[in-house]
């Protein structure tokens, strides 16, 4: 409807937004086959379970590494597919350069898969909600059999939590793509001088784009290491609660859940500083530095270039690794492979407790980075120049 109205029924505008539309369907496919229990991968985690943490955390590591190939296919035929038809459909218009054409191709592609966000939110909440629920049975003693029941809608729920990540990822992509060409239009329009290509082999242009990548794993290493010290506080405050209240193990008296929440709280916002500042300062510092050799803008380019790949790919390492480790323990407590409290068990709650900083945190954070290196770059153009 939209493209009949607004775009005068262009079939190849229409053809763009669908694209846009199929990619998002693949990326939940695809994440569904890597984190739900159903299928290899997570099967894969559990098995290797039965010989211990060690191999847990191998087969985890290969299946989030694994599933970085077909999310990126899928989004390189995307960008492919919709520039082309981006292309078709305004060449020959008067005062459109041909990569004007494709681009504009790529951002109806993009409003296509956006169109879904609402199917999108819907999932993501789901998740918490079951979760909390879970959480809910198990704090006020309820027979097991309610616990069952709400396990299994918490595996559910973790394989919607990975759905919309995948979806956020694939969706970033094509939105960082645009973003990089507006950066190199801004720079065009503030030079007066052509500046659509970015020059890998010039020596300061490319310590940009090492220095982008580098980015992608200071950043995350910030944002797990910020959960382990935020864990290490909570664990010694949990063993000082069982020392001051000797009735919190058999029930006889409440613990004090407000320390907790105030030490997790307390802990989230001043360990994200760093990583905060890390993704606004680095643009900045690049191209400033750089500025000095004369490539100041080109050498940011580079960075928010091989930034936004490596953080699509890390993005998407961590966020499928940690929920198919989430889901492997699942798939055990359901009752294969030895079940709840067993050895497999205990080998995957250790493979759980390294996916969940991976997935609730560092991964969700670079979808983050990857959108504010393209923001901060595009709004600083002009101190680059």
């Amino acid at each position: 409807a939209a493209v009949y109205w607004l775009l005068q029924n262009n079939l190849w505008l229409f053809a763009s937004g669908v694209i846009g539309i199929v990619t998002s369907y693949l990326f939940v496919l695809i994440t569904q086959y890597y984190t739900e229990y159903k299928y290899r991968p997570v099967k894969s985690i559990a098995e290797a379970s039965q010989t211990g943490p060690a191999t847990t955390i191998i087969a985890g590591l290969a299946v989030g590494m694994e599933c970085t190939a077909v999310p990126v296919l899928v989004i390189s035929a995307a960008l492919l597919a919709s520039y082309y038809c981006g292309v078709q459909a305004l060449a020959g218009m008067e005062g459109v350069s041909t990569g004007s054409a494709g681009l504009y191709g790529t951002a109806i592609a993009t409003m296509g898969m956006l169109s879904t966000c609402a199917y999108i939110l819907a999932m993501d909440t789901f998740g918490p909600i079951t979760d909390n629920a879970g959480g809910i049975v198990e704090m006020s003693r309820q027979s097991t059999d309610i616990r069952k029941r709400t396990d299994r809608l918490d595996a559910v729920g973790n394989t919607t939590k990975a759905l919309t990540k995948g979806y956020a990822i694939g969706s970033a992509a094509l939105a960082a793509f645009l973003l990089f060409s507006a950066y190199l239009d801004e720079v065009t329009l503030l030079t007066g001088e052509p500046f659509h290509t970015v020059d890998i082999a010039k020596m300061e242009v490319f310590v940009g784009g090492l220095l982008g990548a580098m980015l992608v794993f200071l950043f995350s290493a910030l944002a797990i290491r910020a959960v382990g010290r935020a864990a290490y506080y909570v664990i010694n405050d949990v063993r000082a609660q069982f020392k001051e209240k000797p009735g919190i193990m058999k029930g006889t008296e409440e613990p004090d859940y407000g320390r907790c929440v105030d030490i997790v709280t307390t802990g989230a916002l001043k360990e994200m500083v760093l990583p905060g500042l890390l993704a606004v300062g680095m643009p900045v510092a690049v191209g400033l530095l750089f500025k000095l050799f004369g490539t100041g803008a080109e050498s940011v380019a580079s960075l928010l270039m091989v930034g936004t790949i490596a953080g699509i790919l890390m993005a998407t390492f961590m966020n499928n690794g940690g929920g198919a480790w989430d889901n492997a323990k699942k798939y055990i407590e359901l009752g294969h492979l030895g079940g709840k409290g067993s050895d497999t068990h205990k080998a995957a709650v250790v493979g759980d407790t390294v996916g969940d900083p991976l997935k609730d945190t560092a991964g969700p954070s670079l979808h983050v980075l990857i959108k504010l290196l393209a923001t901060v770059t595009l709004v600083l153009a002009p101190l680059f120049i």
